[in-house]
C-alpha cells in the first residue's frame, strides 16, 4: 500500500518513474562538448542555417569537379534534398546562371525566418559566371524565390560574394567580398547596392601575418594564400556591423548608420571604421541576444566567445574542428558549426587531397 501511494503522483500527471538503471542511460555530455548532426563523406560543404521549426540546410560551393548540389536541406541519415528544387540545383556551363545556383557559398536565414542564398557564381574561384552573381531571398514556408539582387555593375568578374547578414528592421543586408576586399551594402526596399571601403585596409588582410595551420604557412601556387573581408556580424539591434580578413587575426566593426548613408564621401565613411585588435583567424563570425560574438580559431582548433567588453573564452578545442567555416545560433540555444576543411584542399597540399574524415556540421549547447 505504501508503495502505491509514492507511484500515485506520477500517474495523476500521466508519467511514471522510470526503472531503468543509470547504466543504460547514454553518459551526459559534458559541457562544450561538441555534438554531430550531420556529414557528408563525397561533397565539400561550407553554410549552414536551421530554420525556427528546427529545419537544417547546408550548401556545396562549386570548387571541384566533385559536386552534386548547391544548396540542400538535410534529412534523417545524412540524407540530402536540393533545395528549393531539383531544377535550381542543375544549372550546367554554358546555361544562364541568372535563374540557378551557380556556385552557392552561403546560405543565412534572418529573425523573420527568410532565407538569404549568397551565389557568388564564381566556379572554382576563377571569375565571375556571366555577371550571375546573386543574393536570393526564399520563403521557407513555400520554397518559393521572393527577390533576387544581382550585382553585375557593382561588383567586378574577380570579385567572390561571401557571407551575408541581414537586418529585417532597417532592411538592409550587408556582404562581404573575401576575394578583393569590400562590403557590400544592400537596401533591400529599393535594390541598390553598392560597395564600400574596397580601398580601405580593414578589408584586406595584413600581408604581414602569416597564416599557420596544422603546422605550415597556408600556400597555393607556391605563394602565401590572402583571403580578405570573409567573417560579418551584426550586433544584435544591427547598430553595429563587425567584419575581419580571413588570414588575418585582426576585428573591425563600423556603425550601420554610416555604411547606409550613401552620401557620405568614402573617406568620411573609412574614418568611422573602428580596429577591435588581435583576436583569431576565423572563417565566420555570429552575434547571440546578449551581444557576444563567437569566432573559430582555424589556426587552433577552438570556438571563442567574445564578450561585450572585449574579453575572449575558449568555449571549446577539438580536433574535430577541421576548418569551422560557418555559424548559426538556432531558436533552443545551440550555436551550429560547419566544418570545411579548406586547408585540407588539394589546391592547398599541391595537388593532394589530405581530408581523412567526412565534412562535417555541429552544435554546441550555448
Amino acid at each position: 500500500m505504501k508503495r502505491l501511494w509514492l507511484l500515485l503522483p506520477a500517474l495523476l500527471t500521466g508519467s511514471m518513474i522510470s526503472c531503468e538503471s543509470d547504466d543504460d542511460m547514454p553518459p551526459p555530455k559534458p559541457p562544450g562538448a561538441l555534438e554531430e548532426v550531420f556529414t557528408d563523406s563525397v561533397y565539400q560543404l561550407t553554410g549552414v542555417a536551421v530554420s525556427a521549426d528546427g529545419r537544417l540546410f547546408t550548401n556545396y560551393p562549386l570548387w571541384s569537379d566533385t559536386y552534386r548540389y548547391a544548396l540542400v536541406e538535410t534529412q534523417p541519415g545524412n540524407q540530402v534534398v536540393p533545395y528549393p528544387n531539383a531544377e535550381m540545383n542543375n544549372w550546367q556551363p554554358g546555361q544562364s546562371g541568372e535563374d540557378k545556383w551557380v556556385c552557392v557559398q552561403a546560405v543565412y536565414i534572418d529573425g523573420a525566418n527568410k532565407m538569404w542564398v549568397v551565389d557568388p557564381a564564381s566556379p572554382g574561384m576563377e571569375g565571375v559566371y556571366q555577371q550571375s552573381y546573386k543574393l536570393v531571398k526564399i520563403d521557407i514556408g513555400t520554397g518559393q524565390v521572393e527577390r533576387t539582387y544581382e550585382f553585375d555593375g557593382v561588383a567586378g568578374n574577380n570579385s567572390y560574394i561571401n557571407d551575408v547578414r541581414v537586418d529585417t528592421a532597417s532592411r538592409y543586408a550587408y556582404l562581404t567580398n573575401s576575394n578583393e576586399g569590400g562590403i557590400f551594402v544592400v537596401n533591400l526596399a529599393t535594390g541598390n547596392i553598392r560597395q564600400v571601403l574596397q580601398d580601405h585596409y580593414s578589408v584586406r588582410s595584413d600581408p604581414a601575418y602569416t597564416f599557420t595551420v596544422d603546422g605550415r604557412e597556408l600556400m597555393k601556387n607556391g605563394q602565401p594564400v590572402k583571403i580578405h573581408s570573409d567573417g560579418i556580424a551584426l550586433s544584435p539591434r544591427g547598430e553595429w556591423l563587425y567584419y575581419k580578413p580571413l588570414t588575418d587575426d585582426k576585428l573591425y566593426r563600423i556603425r550601420t548608420e554610416y555604411l547606409q548613408n550613401e552620401d557620405l564621401a568614402s573617406a568620411d565613411l573609412e574614418a568611422h571604421v573602428e580596429d577591435l585588435g588581435h583576436f583569431t583567424t576565423t572563417d565566420g563570425m555570429i552575434f547571440d541576444e546578449d551581444g557576444n560574438l563567437y569566432l573559430g580559431d582555424i589556426e587552433h582548433y577552438r570556438i571563442v566567445r567574445i564578450d561585450p567588453e572585449l574579453q575572449v573564452t575558449t568555449l571549446v578545442e577539438d580536433s574535430l574542428l577541421i576548418w569551422p567555416d560557418s555559424y548559426h545560433i538556432s531558436k533552443d540555444g545551440y550555436l551550429y558549426i560547419s566544418c570545411s576543411q579548406i586547408q585540407k584542399q588539394p589546391d592547398y597540399n599541391n595537388g593532394v587531397d589530405k581530408r581523412t574524415s567526412p565534412y562535417a556540421i555541429y552544435r554546441l549547447k550555448l
